[in-house]
């Protein structure tokens, strides 16, 4: 009966790794660094648990993931901490190419770009939002949410919805990398997280020690 109970814990354990490992989720929470992550431009670290940006140039961002994502959900904590731009990253064909969504301190909204090949300030306005029940400063941690489906990019703001803009031109990306991004902004990033159903392993497993434990649990239960 022992060997049976081991046993079965032993399969529930390999079962969680494995869910872990597939779940459609990755996770960074830069408490130690940020070596799988690459900056495009401008000067970054990690201090204090979080993904840090010196204030400089235009467009300055970091990216990570594979270019073939397409659909999925990027979550992030964003702090601006000098300057007033700063914001999330979807969709990255190069360094060049790609969305991003970033807060605008001033005028309280937020703002919708995609960048192309040229320069790093080569852009393309697809349109804005603004602030929604939430006011926009700096100094203080900002919940962003984008997700993107298709020709859709949805937004939220501190678990408030503040709408969705589209690109169905012929210029539009269909999939790409994930990021962080400030221009001439010093800006902190935690909790970088991508979910979808083409996100596979890496960064943080997905599947908290409280599952593993509820499962231990059933299994003495049902001894």
């Amino acid at each position: 009966m022992k060997y049976l109970f081991f046993s079965v814990i032993g399969f529930c354990v390999l079962a969680l790794l494995a869910s872990s490992a597939f779940a459609g989720e990755q996770m960074w929470t830069f408490d130690a660094d940020a070596d799988d992550w690459t900056p495009a431009n401008g000067t970054w670290s990690v201090e204090d648990g979080a993904y840090k940006l010196a204030k400089g140039g235009r467009a300055e961002h970091s990216l990570i993931g594979d270019a073939a994502w397409d659909d999925y959900t990027v979550e992030a904590k964003v702090r601006l901490d000098e300057g007033n731009w700063a914001g999330i990253v979807f969709r990255a064909q190069s360094e060049m190419e790609y969305y991003v969504y970033y807060l605008n301190v001033p005028n309280n909204k937020t703002e919708l770009w995609r960048h192309k090949t040229g320069a790093w300030d080569a852009r393309d306005k697809i349109g804005e939002l603004a602030g929604a029940n939430v006011t926009i400063a700096n100094g203080e941690w900002f919940d962003m949410e984008v997700v993107v489906e298709g020709a859709s990019m949805k937004l939220w703001i501190n678990g408030e919805e503040q709408g969705e803009l589209t690109d169905d031109t012929a210029e539009a990306y269909a999939a790409g990398q994930a990021g962080v991004w400030a221009w001439e902004t010093a800006a902190s990033f935690d909790d970088f997280k991508v979910s979808g159903d083409a996100i596979v392993g890496g960064g943080t497993p997905v599947e908290p020690l409280d599952k593993l434990t509820t499962t231990w649990g059933r299994l003495k239960r049902a001894r």
